[in-house]
């Protein structure tokens, strides 16, 4: 019998066949009965040997005596099927055994077919054949799994990788065209890098999702977008401002709002109640509504204390940075009065990780105009 492999994909050229008894001569008559039809033949007289066989060369089929020595052909068999390596060849059971009890025991091992002794030559011949098919269609199922899952994993990597451009391209679009509001009162695009990562930093010591803080981190630099709508006379005034000039300027937070309001982008709505709220104060006497305590937005607490520390340990043209531990005693000085005291605890818990993104950006653009005067008014 010649074997036609191309019929059955992932069919070796010589397809192999392992026999299982305790008995040699038994061997030999199935050996005598295999090589004619074209199969490579293997032989082992234990249960032991037979697993260490298929471990070392994995057969296309195995013939397996039932009624061996130590480890019988049920436990052989059972422990070929729950390997994942091996599972997949079919078993052939090689038995006397004429009981249904008998075959129903050996299927629940793990038998895939049966033969019974004295086995026939055409009946031998026909379950072989069938079972080579049957491995074969197996391995070539599992193949073709496996390259499926290869595809899917580089496609999936490089949609991670598109993902990430996407990301960090969008992150850049968002500084840069915040600069566009920062750009006449000449604050450091590191300042909005840096505000924006110290809300993070913040966010993740207060245990918010992986989600939000993605989010925070997109919409957090445009806090003071609304600072495009301030009159330049106002905004660069390097003297102190009036009462009715403040008034003006404050309005920037309703203006930053309005900028961004009615957007279906979820970072966005995040960025316009950044916006509008991160001036506002835990004690009321904030702008623009004079919202208290958790009224304010959690995002517009977190950033009102990111956007002060930032501002005071940063370098403008009226004044020299005031050091980090000035600053952190200015920060917790305002505890329960300036800030949610629970975001100020969370400041401290991420001071190490404040420092090092403050290590990373730290000021490279020396400005040339005046920030807003009243901006310490408080803690003067």
């Amino acid at each position: 019998m010649e074997i036609d492999s191309g019929l059955m994909p992932g069919l070796q050229a010589r397809p192999k066949v392992l026999a299982v008894d305790d008995e040699d001569r038994n061997l030999r008559l199935m050996e005598a009965m295999l090589l004619p039809l074209g199969y490579e033949v293997d032989l082992a007289l234990n249960g032991g040997e037979a697993l260490e066989k298929v471990k070392q060369n994995p057969p296309d089929v195995i013939l397996l005596d039932v009624m061996m020595p130590g480890m019988n052909g049920f436990e052989v068999a059972r422990r070929l099927k729950q390997d994942n390596g091996t599972r997949i060849i079919p078993i052939i059971m090689v038995t006397a055994l004429k009981e249904v009890e008998d075959r129903v025991k050996g299927l629940e091992a793990g038998a895939d077919d049966f033969l019974t002794k004295p086995v026939d030559k055409m009946e031998l011949k026909a379950r072989v054949a069938s079972s080579i098919k049957v491995k074969a269609y197996n391995d070539y199922m599992v193949n073709h799994q496996r390259l499926l899952e290869d595809e899917i994993a580089k496609r999936t990597a490089q949609l991670e990788k598109a993902y990430e451009r996407v990301h960090l391209a969008s992150l850049d679009t968002i500084h840069r065209l915040s600069r566009a509001a920062e750009y006449k009162d000449e604050h450091t695009g590191e300042h909005i890098a840096r505000m924006s990562r110290y809300c993070v930093a913040i966010g993740q010591q207060l245990d918010l999702s992986s989600t939000v803080l993605d989010s925070i981190l997109y919409a957090a630099p445009m806090h003071d977008i609304g600072k495009i709508g301030i009159p330049d006379r106002i905004l660069l005034k390097p003297q102190r401002l009036t009462p009715q000039e403040w008034l003006v300027m404050k309005r920037h937070t309703i203006i930053g709002a309005q900028i961004l309001q009615g957007s279906d982008v979820g970072f966005v709505r995040l960025a316009e109640v950044i916006a509008l709220t991160h001036h506002e104060r835990w004690d009321g006497k904030g702008y623009p509504h004079g919202l208290a305590g958790k009224d304010i937005p959690l995002v517009g607490r977190i950033s009102a204390v990111a956007d002060v520390f930032d501002a005071l340990t940063s370098r403008r043209p009226y004044k020299e940075p005031i050091s980090v531990d000035d600053s952190c005693a200015i920060i917790l000085e305002g505890r329960g009065q300036r800030f949610d005291p629970e975001v100020v605890d969370a400041f401290f818990d991420a001071r190490d990780r404040i420092m090092h993104i403050k290590d990373q950006l730290p000021d490279t653009t020396k400005s040339r105009l005046v920030e807003m005067v009243g901006l310490y008014d408080d803690y003067e």
